[in-house]
């Protein structure tokens, strides 16, 4: 196959699969050779090189049959990385002083130290499920260190669904790849405090000269800066002067910049201009290989223990809350188990986590989703079971009762005596009307996802 082959190959791709994916993962690939039916391409990166052998291999396989190459399959390639030496790789991402992230230096030479990364926090270690696809695949993009067409990063979801475990891998993968970059990682409380410190000391200049050096800002829980006006806005011209420098920027909070409460609208507006990725609560596959995996860890450390069919099945399906509650509740079985000298059974989990199981069973009840709904809609809780039909009242009530038939095992009727008496064809009504809208409706969809995350957790 000739150059000019793959270049007619490659005008039928960006017609079949769009500029933005040809650009960003066909583009970049490199035809090395065609022998024996095999299409040899080279891709700069390993994720690349598993993004397009997953996402593109079809497309490309088929536009060069229609070419009339004789391929059967193709070979995506990743040139040889430099060699690490062995101390680098055994070397914990956390070192006992502890590891800091790199940061840049200020002009006198002090040092402001980020966060400490988590060693356990690694793409490796991360679990990918349909959940959080996206947000992994966003992730991985940043951490090639190379430049991304999307900035900042803006990563939200609930507790326990992986949005700092994403945070250190990107940080971990930029200190192998692109050690001269000066990466920090902190909390927005750190950086709130670092910044009262700055003012407190009269150092305020090298603070500014300190963070707008760096060539990686990430913050993580964002939402703790809300409400805090000198801290937005030396956050707003902060983040201002790292884009226009071309620096990434890689933020996470636990909900959507737009309904974080009391953060200025021109943060809002700034953190929305880039990709904003929801982790969605975990699905039951998501949670089963999360135990998978982490049973193959626990299997060397506890390699007499046996473990009983079903028992991670039945775990997956109970506990829902989030990952770290999963997780826990995993180690503390395996830990129960190889102290009492007795093999995981479904009897042994649930008389060891019978704490766990209860709380994860908790109902939600009426009361609770009319109240959430209330204070998210910013209305009275009178006025959503009291008779007033205007829609900023109508809209939140019929959210309202779709969650308390989706959440509750309450009747139609017995729902309908807690909203004020309305009859069960009303609330029939509500609950339909709600899921006509949210396939359309996106605001009204991530409002509904919200709640169910806040009332769920």
């Amino acid at each position: 196959m000739t150059d000019e082959t793959w270049g007619r190959v490659c005008d039928e791709l960006l017609k079949s699969v769009g500029k933005n994916n040809y650009s960003t993962w066909i583009a970049p690939l490199r035809l090395i050779e065609m022998s024996e039916g095999i299409a040899a391409f080279e891709a700069p990166t390993k994720f690349m090189r598993d993004w397009v052998s997953r996402n593109f291999a079809e497309p490309i396989l088929r536009e060069l049959r229609a070419a009339g190459v004789a391929a059967e399959r193709i070979d995506i390639r990743v040139p040889a990385l430099r060699a690490i030496p062995a101390a680098e790789i055994s070397k914990p991402a956390v070192a006992p002083a502890p590891a800091r992230a790199r940061v840049a230096r200020p002009v006198d030479g002090a040092e402001l130290p980020g966060a400490p990364l988590d060693a356990r926090f690694t793409f490796d270690s991360f679990v990918v499920g349909k959940p959080n696809e996206l947000a992994h695949a966003a992730a991985r993009r940043v951490a090639e260190g190379g430049p991304v067409t999307f900035n900042p990063l803006f990563l939200y979801g609930g507790v326990g669904l992986g949005k700092t475990h994403l945070m250190h891998a990107i940080a971990h993968e930029l200190q192998i790849r692109r050690p001269d970059l000066r990466v920090l990682y902190l909390s927005a409380e750190q950086f709130m405090y670092r910044f009262v410190q700055a003012l407190r000391e009269r150092q305020i200049m090298d603070f500014k000269e300190l963070f707008r050096s760096v060539d990686v800002l990430m913050v993580d829980d964002v939402q703790f800066i809300a409400g805090k006006d000198s801290t937005q806005e030396e956050f707003f011209h902060t983040f201002n002067a790292l884009v226009d420098q071309g620096k990434q920027i890689v933020i996470s909070a636990d909900r959507a910049p737009g309904e974080i409460k009391d953060l200025e609208e021109r943060i809002k507006s700034r953190l929305q201009c880039g990709l904003v990725v929801d982790l969605h609560p975990t699905d039951y596959e998501l949670r089963l290989g999360i135990l998978q995996t982490k049973t193959e860890a626990y299997r060397a450390q506890y390699p007499g223990l046996k473990l009983a069919s079903g028992v991670l099945e039945f775990l997956a399906h109970r506990i829902t809350t989030n990952v770290r509650v999963l997780e826990g509740a995993l180690t503390r079985l395996f830990a129960f188990a190889s102290l009492v000298g007795r093999e995981i059974t479904l009897d042994l989990a649930q008389e060891c986590l019978t704490d766990i199981l209860r709380a994860s069973d908790r109902k939600v009840s009426i009361e609770e989703i009319q109240r959430k709904v209330a204070e998210h809609y910013n209305v009275r809780l009178s006025d959503m079971i009291g008779p007033k039909r205007v829609r900023t009242i109508a809209r939140p009530r019929q959210v309202a009762m779709y969650l308390s038939k989706q959440l509750t095992t309450r009747s139609l009727p017995e729902i309908g005596r807690r909203f004020g008496g309305r009859d069960h064809t009303t609330i029939m009504h509500g609950i339909r009307k709600i899921e006509e809208l949210k396939d359309g409706d996106r605001q009204l969809a991530e409002d509904i996802a919200l709640l169910r995350r806040l009332l769920e957790s």
